[in-house]
């Protein structure tokens, strides 16, 4: 991989057979975390993921454990 001149950053192109292997899609946001080895990718959960997580606690809170708005607000 190269390192190129981006605006005012420095920037590399990943390797389609990375992307692919990764999982990667344009606008995805990555960490990339310096080893002993090289480095490690870890490619950030995408909105409609975090999303469909939280879906499948929908209706599972008992009614004691629920927030309320009201008592949230009250002063």
């Amino acid at each position: 991989m190269q390192v190129a001149k981006w605006g005012n950053s420095l920037a590399v192109r990943l390797p389609a057979e990375l992307v692919r292997k990764l999982g990667l899609k344009e606008g995805d946001e990555i960490d990339l975390t310096a080893g002993d080895d090289g480095f490690a990718v870890t490619r950030h959960a995408r909105p409609d993921e975090v999303l469909a997580g939280l879906r499948r606690f929908r209706g599972r809170l008992s009614a004691q454990d629920r927030l309320s708005r009201d008592a949230a607000h009250e002063r």
